[in-house]
């Protein structure tokens, strides 16, 4: 055998032996293929009804979202009386400025700036000397003119003995009776001037004309002050009386009318009969704890301001009130009556309107369209368009829309602190 003969022969039997192995690689491959086919086909009988449980479970739970719950509760349904509202200032019913009524020195101040003081509580005095002694003359001179007095009559009395058997001329009789009649003026104006002296001594002492709560001293002891009853006197201090005390505020015409067409009716009582009960309360209360009467209404009605103005009067045993401070005072503005009542937090705003959710007993969200009257114990009174049986949604109104399910939850509505009606 050749070389080039014995070359072919090996080349021939590497060529078998590739084949072979490539033959093994292809069997192989094909029983892994088949046996990915064959789980495949078993996984996807399983795999498919699984797939199917979980594409029908959504859909055996489809449907509406739950209601979104809210809270609804039945309006107030109360008798109330609608109460106007007026802020005002309180005044002394006696405002007192303290002069002198003679002039001199100022000798003592007997009170503490401030203090309370009683009607007839001596303040001031007033230097005396000089008074004691004016008094001392007009005694004196009355002795004088009584003496002279009595003089005149007994002289008269010899000239009416006289005048009888015609002794004396008639001129001189007539002297003796003018005699008699000067003497007696001068008695009276030396009385007069006695009664002034004793007058002016008393005013030495000056006293509290009224009780009340005193100013302090405007002037010091030992200023030499005036007094009179006219022109410029000095002012010593001044006293305002507290109890009772007035309460003084401006009625609106419209208000004012209105009262007036109520009192025409028969519903109000007048405002001018003084048996009104009103109520006040200072900057810093919330109730109105404090219960007087109206007692005034005036005459006219401003042509300014178009108000006309009111007083009341209220008890102060207590001092809560000092005259000149601000306060608020509510007057009845209307007769008892039953009234539906809303927190302000379930009336909705739309554009012009007032309007109220209302859940219906199968949970539907309905609106009721509303006329509103003032407030009232921090709520607000329906005029018109609700029901005292409606269902009003007073909590949770974002999650109610008109015409949509809700899920109600019943509640109640907390009335406030007793307030006056206003607009």
């Amino acid at each position: 055998m050749t070389n080039s003969d014995s070359s072919q022969s090996r080349l021939t039997a590497r060529t078998k032996r590739r084949g072979a192995i490539w033959a093994l690689v292809l069997l192989l491959a094909a029983g892994v293929a088949a046996g990915i086919w064959w789980q495949g086909q078993q996984s996807g009988a399983t795999g498919g009804e699984g797939d199917a449980a979980r594409q029908a479970q959504p859909s055996q739970g489809a449907g509406a979202p739950p209601a979104p719950p809210v809270t609804v509760a039945n309006p107030i349904h109360k008798e109330i009386v609608e109460w106007d509202e007026y802020p005002g200032q309180f005044r002394a019913v006696d405002a007192i400025d303290v002069r002198a009524r003679v002039s001199g020195y100022l000798e003592q101040i007997h009170f503490t700036d401030g203090q309370i003081v009683r009607q007839g509580d001596l303040l001031f005095t007033i230097e005396k000397r000089p008074f004691e002694i004016a008094l001392d003359a007009a005694r004196a001179q009355l002795a004088e003119a009584t003496a002279q007095l009595s003089l005149a009559q007994r002289n008269l009395k010899r000239y009416e003995k006289m005048r009888e058997g015609n002794i004396v001329g008639e001129a001189d009789y007539d002297d003796r009776v003018e005699a008699v009649s000067a003497g007696k003026a001068a008695v009276a104006a030396a009385q007069a001037e006695l009664e002034q002296a004793e007058l002016d001594l008393g005013y030495t002492e000056i006293r509290a004309p009224v009780t009340g709560r005193i100013s302090r001293h405007e002037v010091s002891a030992g200023n030499l002050i005036t007094g009179g009853y006219s022109g410029n006197t000095t002012l010593l201090t001044t006293i305002v009386s507290l109890d009772p005390i007035y309460f003084e505020f401006d009625v609106s015409e419209a208000n004012y009318l209105a009262y007036q067409r109520a009192t025409e009716r028969g519903v109000m009582p007048s405002m001018r009969k003084g048996n009104i009960e009103v109520f006040a309360k200072l900057p810093d209360e919330d109730a109105w704890r404090h219960k007087g009467v109206l007692g005034f209404v005036d005459n006219r009605v401003d042509a300014t301001s178009g108000t006309i103005k009111a007083r009341a009067t209220f008890p102060n045993s207590k001092g809560v009130f000092i005259p000149g401070q601000f306060g608020h005072i509510r007057v009845p503005g209307s007769e008892p009556y039953k009234a539906i009542l809303l927190p302000e937090s379930a009336i909705v705003t739309d554009q012009s309107q007032k309007i109220a959710l209302v859940v219906a007993e199968d949970g539907t969200v309905g609106v009721k369209i509303l006329r509103v009257g003032p407030h009232y114990d921090d709520m607000r009174i329906i005029r018109e368009g609700l029901e005292p049986s409606d269902r009003v949604v007073i909590n949770g109104l974002l999650r109610a829309r008109p015409g949509s399910k809700v899920t109600a939850q019943m509640g109640t509505i907390e009335p406030g602190p007793q307030a006056a009606a206003t607009e």
